[in-house]
């Protein structure tokens, strides 16, 4: 199954088109809840539907994708918290390589190992240089990469690792504050990112309110995930998707 997803999110950007994806936990979303998520998010005119989270304990990962295919055409895409938490029922799969950190399990130890039956799965995938930044608090990606994030005042980091996960053949970038931060990726870090980078960039973690992901937009990401809130407050959706889908990009230079 080749939904050709990132050429829709590259397309999207060369048009100067923001998207927004929720992103659903398995671990805690239960049939019910996620009738009424995947209802919500479809009204509010959702881009994609993220599925995934740093654990999965539940063990019901197809179960979740068939259900909210069942309940709407919208992209579905894995976010995995390890590169085998697959399900082939999904449209695409974020192939996430640690760059931001420096233990080699999470930038290519795993995939050597989870690579046939990535292939096999049918999935379209997307290589994605994942960067976690300090939102403040320990988070459940940091503890188990066993990887210091890139503080949060640190934009020439981000940067460079940025530029050498393009370089090195990344399709995605993806700033990652963590769920539950307290703080979101600032947005001069966003900004300066942006400027330096050609490909997409995806920003997520600590973004609760509809004015954050409008300025985080405006500042250069291309799409913005959020979580953790919308597990709060579901209704929170439409005003999101406003605020994202009508956010100007500062005027950058590639």
């Amino acid at each position: 199954m080749n939904s050709n997803i990132l050429s829709s999110i590259i397309a999207k950007k060369s048009q100067g088109q923001k998207s927004f994806a929720v992103l659903v936990d398995p671990d805690k979303a239960s049939g019910r809840q996620i009738v009424d998520l995947v209802a919500l998010a479809v009204e509010a005119g959702v881009d994609y539907l993220f599925v995934g989270g740093s654990l999965v304990v539940s063990n019901h990962l197809d179960e979740v994708v068939q259900q909210i295919k069942k309940e709407c055409d919208m992209p579905v895409v894995l976010f995995p918290g390890s590169p085998n938490q697959i399900s082939r029922y999904a449209d695409a799969l974020l192939y996430l390589s640690l760059i931001s950190g420096r233990n080699a399990e999470l930038l290519i130890g795993q995939h050597v190992i989870s690579a046939p039956m990535v292939r096999q799965s049918g999935l379209e995938i997307m290589s994605t240089g994942y960067m976690v930044i300090d939102g403040g608090a320990p988070t459940t990606v940091s503890y188990i990469s066993n990887a210091n994030p890139i503080p949060a005042d640190k934009n020439e980091i981000a940067v460079c690792t940025a530029m050498a996960g393009e370089m090195l053949g990344m399709k995605l970038i993806y700033m990652d504050a963590g769920s539950g931060a307290k703080k979101p990726v600032s947005e001069q870090m966003i900004e300066a990112v942006s400027k330096q980078i050609s490909i997409p960039l995806i920003v997520g973690g600590g973004i609760t309110s509809p004015e954050q992901a409008y300025r985080d937009c405006r500042a250069g990401a291309d799409l913005i995930v959020v979580g953790n809130a919308i597990e709060k407050d579901p209704m929170l959706i439409r005003e999101m998707s406003e605020a994202i889908h009508k956010s100007p990009t500062l005027t950058t230079g590639h």
